[in-house]
C-alpha cells in the first residue's frame, strides 16, 4: 500500500486534456512520486478510464481524485476524497460522500480511501465555482482551515489549492508551520510554472502538485520534480 507521507512531488493530469504518449512517458518516468488523475469539468468515466490505462503502463502510483460519483471506477491504487473546508455548499463537505458510501461502500476497500481537506484559495478558478468556495481566504483564514484539518479533524491530507494562480508564500509557510505539529500531510497546488516556484513551495509544503504546467510548459514542468526533491 502506498503512503502519501513518503511523497514530495505529484503530477496532476486532467482526463479532459490531451497529452501525447511521448510526454506522458516522460512525465511518468520523471521521478515524480505519483500521478493524480482529476479535474473540475468535462471529466467522464470514459476519459478517466482511458487515462488510467495509459498511466498504468508505468511503475508508479496511479491515484484518482474524486470530484463526481460518475468518475469512480476500480483500478486505481488510491482514491483521494475531497471535503471542501471553505465551501458554502454542504454537499461538498459530506453530501456527496454520504451518497458514495451508500452506493459504493460495500465495494470499496477502506485502505484505498484517503480524505483530504481542501481549501480553495482562488475564487475565480473552476474548482471554486463548482464547489461554491467563492470567498477568497486570507492568511488567517488559511491558518484556521489548516488547524481545522490538522488539529481538530486530524485529516490525512490538507490540500491548499490556488488552481491557476501562484499562492501566497506567507500563507503557505504559516499553514506548514501549523501542520508540522500534526500527522496531516500538507499538499500545495496552483500556478507553478517554473522549477524555482516549485522549489519555493517545496520548502514549506510536504507535497507539491504540478498540473497545468504539464500542458502549458512541459519542459519546465519536468524540471519541477528535481527542484522539489532538492528543496529543504
Amino acid at each position: 500500500m502506498y503512503d502519501v507521507r513518503e511523497w514530495r512531488h505529484v503530477f496532476k493530469l486532467d482526463p479532459n486534456k490531451e497529452i501525447d504518449d511521448e510526454l506522458l512517458e516522460r512525465v511518468c518516468e520523471s521521478g515524480t512520486d505519483a500521478i493524480l488523475v482529476g479535474g473540475s469539468d468535462g471529466v467522464t468515466l470514459d476519459n478517466v478510464l482511458e487515462l488510467m490505462v495509459r498511466v498504468r503502463r508505468f511503475p508508479l502510483p496511479c491515484v484518482l481524485e474524486v470530484s463526481s460519483l460518475e468518475m469512480v471506477t476500480p483500478g486505481f491504487d488510491l482514491y483521494l476524497i475531497p471535503t471542501v473546508l471553505n465551501t458554502e455548499n454542504a454537499e461538498w463537505i459530506n453530501g456527496f460522500h454520504f451518497e458514495a458510501m451508500k452506493e459504493y461502500g460495500e465495494l470499496m476497500n477502506p485502505e484505498e480511501l484517503i480524505l483530504e481537506g481542501y481549501c480553495i484559495a482562488n475564487p475565480e478558478c473552476k474548482a471554486a465555482k463548482l464547489t461554491g468556495a467563492l470567498q477568497k481566504p486570507d492568511t488567517e483564514d488559511i491558518a484556521a482551515y489548516a488547524r481545522l484539518a490538522g488539529h481538530l479533524w486530524k485529516l490525512p491530507i490538507f490540500y491548499l489549492e490556488y488552481s491557476g494562480m501562484y499562492g501566497d508564500v506567507k500563507a503557505v509557510q504559516k499553514a506548514a508551520e501549523l501542520l508540522s505539529e500534526t500527522k496531516t500531510v500538507f499538499f500545495y497546488g496552483g500556478g507553478i510554472k517554473t522549477a524555482e516556484q516549485a522549489k519555493e513551495m517545496g520548502q514549506h509544503a510536504n507535497v507539491v502538485v504540478v498540473g497545468n504546467a504539464v500542458y502549458d510548459f512541459p519542459e519546465e514542468a519536468l524540471k519541477t520534480v528535481e527542484a522539489v526533491k532538492n528543496s529543504v
